[in-house]
């Protein structure tokens, strides 16, 4: 139970993605339901199951000003995979079983027929609401409609089989067979099971995997001997990206956020192969020669035997890749080895203090593009999330709370000081959630990401401040002691695992905007300075 609408909604969101089945949202009618708005859009974005249930006011009481009536249908657009306004339909056998059946069909819309999402059902009800018996309301006499199937759905909606087919794989294994300088891009995806498939297609074509942190591929027990972490930070030294053109890309989850990475591709002439199960046009360069609708994980399998039995087939180790990999991790220890407190140096110590079976939960803006710079390969099995959907940061500690509260994992929700405050009633729910919950909080007061763009030379200091740096002066430690919670302030990065070990709580992380992009500019120009020439 959870009495503000929109962090339910991001709570709900939190807990599918982590959970991975569809979660049930309950409002009544009126503005209740429209603060579930940014959790269904975010929801929509990321492909997340959720099935929104409104109550509602009866058509006979609409457009007349009843009390908490406003108009509910279709209110969330073409955001929801379906909608239905299921009526006000009377307990006989014709409408027991039509409820029956919108159940079965909204199911079947939120796993996805093809791209899971969130389903809005609208019910309107008639007094009396409470659940009161009123004799002779119940005529039905169906069994089914009375009972059901026993424990198992109206109806049953199979999965559309998205085995792919052997012309399919021959194809395109001979396209990897004939590849000179391929790579493999691993964005935000779920499922660790694609883990060992795709490191051993790496292993037999040579080529390297560049693992956004959600991809579940940078860390975890799998072969990581192909992964490249500093993708990010390599593919801004211009002399370098130029020495690695491919041919041939194969695309696994959505794109990764970074800037370099997506410029890198679009300037190439490869041939991009975009594998996306799910039917959505997950191509922001326009430039794919395909999307594959089929199952990545026998994909990669396929591939990877193909390319195995080729004959006379040599296996080069992408060794200008491994290389520059080794050379950058070497540079950011050097540089990050002291206790020091910058935001790299922070998602550096993270990384190391994860442990197997952890939840991570970071917020858009600065601290998913620091994830995905500065977080070393490991073998920590962590599952990594995010809401990349929309991208934005709103609802990101109900999110993590969620997603905890699903999957039973030690958590950490990283994020900044406007994140923490966009969803500082999120920290409510925490009181029902038994697994450790730690909330980083980097607390530059403010919006860090905007001093890495254009507009903080194009604007006076004062206006830069007001529109884009928007400090708020935000107390973390009120807010902590606002729902009980404990709250430590991190006053060095060595303090950091004896933080997590503490438990559900607010870890205070506290940096400097400016000196920010500044340790930003020279970390990048050291890290290209070890680069092999």
């Amino acid at each position: 139970m959870i009495v503000d609408e929109r962090s339910a909604g991001f709570f709900a969101l939190g807990a599918a993605q982590a959970g991975g089945d569809p979660v049930a949202l309950l409002c009544t009618s009126g503005t209740a339901l429209v603060n579930y708005h940014p959790a269904v859009v975010e929801a929509d974005e990321s492909g997340i199951p959720l099935l929104v249930l409104s109550a509602d006011r009866p058509p006979e009481l609409r457009g007349i000003g009843a009390g908490q009536t406003i108009d509910q249908i279709k209110s969330f657009g073409s955001s929801v995979r379906w909608f239905c306004e299921v009526g006000t339909h009377v307990a006989d056998d014709s409408g027991l079983l039509h409820y029956r059946s919108v159940a079965c069909r909204a199911l079947a819309a939120a796993h996805g027929e093809t791209r899971p999402g969130p389903v809005h059902l609208n019910l309107p009800w008639r007094e009396p609401l409470a659940p009161l018996p009123v004799e002779g309301a119940v005529t039905a006499t169906d069994p089914l409609a009375l009972k059901g199937r026993d424990g198992r759905p109206l109806t049953a909606v199979t999965h559309i089989d998205l085995e792919p087919s052997a012309f399919l794989l021959d194809e395109v294994a001979g396209h990897i067979g004939n590849a000179i300088a391929g790579v493999i891009v691993a964005g935000r995806q779920l499922d660790p099971e694609l883990r060992e498939p795709l490191a051993h297609l790496a292993r037999v074509a040579g080529f390297p995997i560049l693992a956004d942190p959600t991809s579940q591929l940078r860390c975890g027990p799998h072969d990581r001997s192909h992964v490249i972490a500093a993708y990010d930070l390599l593919l801004r030294d211009e002399r370098f990206a130029r020495s690695v053109v491919p041919d041939l890309i194969l695309r696994f989850g959505a794109m990764p956020t970074s800037k370099p990475l997506r410029a890198w591709i679009e300037a190439s002439d490869a041939d991009q192969i975009v594998i996306d199960p799910y039917g959505g046009w997950n191509e922001p360069t326009n430039r794919a020669a395909a999307i594959l609708r089929a199952d990545p994980t026998e994909l990669a399998s396929g591939w990877a035997a193909r390319v195995e039995g080729l004959e006379g087939r040599e296996r080069p180790l992408p060794d200008r890749w491994t290389e520059a990999e080794g050379e950058v991790q070497a540079a950011l220890d050097e540089a990050l080895a002291a206790a020091e407190i910058s935001e790299p140096a922070l998602h550096r110590a993270l990384g190391a203090a994860h442990r197997d079976g952890d939840l991570v939960y970071t917020s858009s803006s600065m601290p998913i593009r620091d994830q995905e710079a500065f977080l070393a390969a490991s073998e920590s099995d962590v599952l990594f999330l995010s809401n990349r959907g929309a991208n934005g940061i709103d609802g990101l500690v109900s999110s993590g709370i969620g997603a905890a509260q699903a999957s039973g994992r030690p958590t950490t929700i990283v994020t900044g000081d406007l994140g923490l405050l966009h969803d500082i009633g999120g920290l409510g729910a925490l009181r029902d959630v038994e697994t450790p919950v730690r909330i980083v909080v980097i607390d530059n007061d403010g919006g860090g990401i905007f001093h890495f763009l254009p507009q903080e030379a194009a604007l006076e200091n004062d206006e830069f401040e007001a529109l884009l740096g928007t400090p708020r002066g935000v107390d973390a430690a009120k807010a902590g002691a606002l729902f009980d919670l404990p709250h430590r302030r991190l006053e060095s990065l060595r303090d950091l695992p004896e933080a997590l070990a503490a438990g559900t709580g607010l870890i205070e992380v506290k940096t400097d905007r400016r000196t920010n992009a500044e340790a930003h500019r020279a970390l990048t120009a050291r890290v290209h300075e070890a680069l092999p020439r």
